[in-house]
């Protein structure tokens, strides 16, 4: 029941590429990042109201700057800079990254299915995201290896932080610090950094961008991140990414009715072996189970 659970907070976030695509292509990635944080820890603040203790800030300090100022920050440039449908696909490469961190950091050497459903991931991906025949940028794809990375290293914070503070408080205060980070680094940019990319923010906000932020702020975010940090408290990493299936399906559906992105039948089809590689050795393993 539970890995089902974790299909909607995936399926959730793999809306984000093209919504923002769709809505706010020019808005800058700092400032969407803020805002799409600091709104929804405030709200569930607001919910329910919980504060952390003194020793607890330290860890909360650095969850927030990396579960959620550098990861979101991370999406948007890729959701500003990559096909959206690309954008969530690539997203399945977390278990290559996860296989990579938990050998290098923890020297835990991964299992046979992982190691082969990792490679047949990285060749897939390479093919999948050959210049040829899909329009990258170099500042996209950093962000995606870049928001790979983080996510791996803060799922593995928030597990470990669930443990000794309240999973309401992680969930509520890594939102509102990453958010207030974000909101300062936008502030520095838009003042000193590029301050003409923050021009399209101060025309007037349509009905189709308020409805955008809306879905970004609460089903997007404090929904989605409700059931992500209630679930990683009673269940695995590895159970929770086989829900993450959801994400780039989402991804994909939403970038053919948002925006209209083609691909060709080959391509459709290394996306979905993709999905199908990225969370094969967790079924594996609760099979076994």
């Amino acid at each position: 029941m539970n890995i089902f659970l974790a299909m909607i907070p995936a399926f959730l976030w793999g809306t984000t590429y093209a919504v923002t695509k769709y809505a706010t292509p020019d808005w800058p990635p700092l400032l969407l990042g803020a805002l799409r944080a600091l709104p929804a820890g405030l709200l569930l603040l607001l919910i329910k109201p919980s504060f952390p203790r003194a020793r607890q800030w330290p860890s909360l300090l650095v969850l927030g700057a990396i579960n959620i100022a550098l990861f979101f920050a991370f999406i948007f440039i890729m959701a500003i800079n990559l096909p959206a449908a690309i954008a969530g696909v690539g997203m399945v490469s977390v278990p290559v990254v996860a296989l990579l961190y938990a050998w290098i950091a923890k020297g835990q050497r991964p299992a046979k299915p992982q190691a082969i459903s990792a490679a047949v991931l990285v060749v897939l991906a390479w093919l999948l995201f050959d210049p040829a025949y899909v329009a990258l940028n170099a500042l996209g794809v950093g962000a995606l290896l870049g928001a790979l990375l983080t996510i791996v290293i803060g799922s593995t914070l928030v597990q470990t932080l669930s443990v000794s503070i309240h999973w309401w408080v992680v969930l509520t205060w890594q939102l509102i610090i990453g958010g207030t980070i974000l909101l300062l680094a936008a502030v520095i940019d838009g003042s000193f950094i590029n301050p003409t990319n923050y021009h399209s923010v101060f025309e007037p906000i349509s009905t189709l961008q308020y409805s955008a932020l809306f879905w970004l702020i609460v089903p997007n975010t404090a929904i989605a991140y409700i059931l992500y940090v209630w679930l990683l408290g009673r269940m695995s990493v590895a159970e929770f990414s086989f829900g993450t299936i959801a994400n780039p399906i989402a991804g994909i559906i939403c970038a053919i009715i948002l925006l209209n992105e083609q691909y060709q039948p080959w391509q459709y089809l290394i996306m979905f072996t993709m999905i199908i590689f990225s969370v094969l050795p967790q079924m594996l393993k609760l099979k076994r189970v």
